[in-house]
C-alpha cells in the first residue's frame, strides 16, 4: 500500500503544483476571466486520465489469460520507462517549472480561449496519463485482491491535493528540489519491482520463456501471506521466488538508474551544479590576478 501511496503522492503533487502555478499566475495578473478555460482544460485532462485507467482495468478483462499477461507485461515496462523519464525530467526542471509554465500561459493568453484550454489540458494531462498507467501497472504487480493498493493511491492523491492547496495559500513551504529527489529515488525502487513483475507477466505469457528457472525460493522464510511479506510486497513488489531473469532485470535497472539519479547534477561544462558559482569566482579571481 505504501508504494501505491507514494505513486499517488508524487504524481498527484506534480499535477497539483502545475495547477497552483497556473491559477496563482492568472489571479496575480488580474486575469480571472481566463480561469474558466484553464479549469475546463484541467477537468478534461482528469476525465481523460480516469477514462484511460478504466479502459486498462476493464478492457483487459475481455482478453485471454495469455493476452492479459502479455498486455500487462508490456504496459508495465512502458510505465517504468515513462516514470523513469519523468523523475529525471522533474529533477532537472523543478527549479524552472514556474517560469516555463508562465511563459506558456502568456503565449496562450495572447492566442485566446482555445489555447488556454489546450495549455491546461497538456500541462495536467501528461501527468494524469502517466499516473493512470503506472498506478494500473503497480496495482497489477501487487497481485492483491483487496482494495489496499487502490486505497493507497487515492490517499496519496488526496494528500497531494491538500498539499497543493496549502502551497497555493502560502501556508506550506518545503524544498521542492529535495522533495522530488528523495521521492523520485523511492519511486525508482518501486519501478524496479514493477519492471520485474512485468517480466514475470511476459514469462507467464511464454514470451520470455517459462517460470521454471528460479533464482531462489525463500517462501518458507518470508511467507507471502505474513505481515512482513505483505509489507515487502506492498512497498517493493518483493517476490520470495523470482526467476533468474527477473532478478537480472531488476538489478540491471535499479543499480545504474538509482546511482545516476542520485549523482550530483552537473553543468554543461561538467562541473557539479553546486560548485559552479565557486568555480566561476575562482576563474574570475585568476583572471584579475594575471
Amino acid at each position: 500500500m505504501f508504494g501505491n501511496y507514494l505513486i499517488g503522492l508524487r504524481e498527484g503533487l506534480e499535477a497539483s503544483l502545475v495547477v497552483c502555478i497556473l491559477v496563482a499566475y492568472l489571479v496575480k495578473t488580474e486575469r480571472r476571466d481566463a480561469l474558466a478555460p484553464v479549469w475546463t482544460g484541467i477537468g478534461v485532462a482528469v476525465a481523460l486520465s480516469l477514462g484511460f485507467g478504466c479502459a486498462l482495468t476493464f478492457g483487459s478483462q475481455e482478453l485471454t489469460f495469455e493476452a492479459q499477461e502479455a498486455l500487462g507485461g508490456s504496459l508495465s515496462i512502458l510505465a517504468v520507462a515513462l516514470v523513469t523519464w519523468m523523475v529525471f525530467w522533474m529533477r532537472r526542471t523543478a527549479r524552472h517549472l514556474r517560469a516555463e509554465l508562465h511563459g506558456r500561459l502568456d503565449a496562450a493568453l495572447r492566442m485566446g480561449t482555445a489555447a488556454l484550454v489546450a495549455t491546461a489540458f497538456l500541462a495536467v494531462g501528461r501527468e494524469g496519463l502517466e499516473t493512470a498507467l503506472f498506478v494500473w501497472a503497480s496495482v497489477r504487480a501487487s497481485n492483491d485482491g483487496s482494495h489496499g493498493p487502490l486505497l493507497g493511491v487515492v490517499l496519496g492523491l488526496l494528500t497531494a491535493v491538500a498539499l497543493g492547496w496549502l502551497f497555493y495559500r502560502g501556508a506550506l513551504r518545503i524544498n521542492l528540489a529535495k522533495f522530488f529527489t528523495w521521492t523520485g529515488a523511492m519511486l525508482v525502487v518501486v519501478a524496479a519491482g514493477v519492471l520485474a513483475y512485468g517480466v514475470h507477466d511476459l514469462q507467464e505469457a511464454r514470451f520470455l520463456g517459462g517460470l521454471e528457472d528460479k533464482a531462489f525460493d525463500i517462501s518458507a522464510t518470508i511467507p507471502p501471506d505474513s505481515w512482513y511479506g505483505t509489507v515487502l510486497k506492498g512497498v517493493f513488489n518483493f517476490q520470495p521466488n523470482p526467476t533468474v531473469l527477473q532478478v537480472v532485470v531488476w538489478s540491471l535497472y535499479l543499480v545504474p538508474v538509482l546511482a545516476l539519479f542520485l549523482a550530483p547534477a552537473r553543468t554543461g561544462s561538467g562541473t557539479p551544479a553546486g560548485q559552479a558559482p565557486k568555480a566561476a569566482k575562482a576563474a574570475k579571481a585568476d583572471a584579475s590576478g594575471s
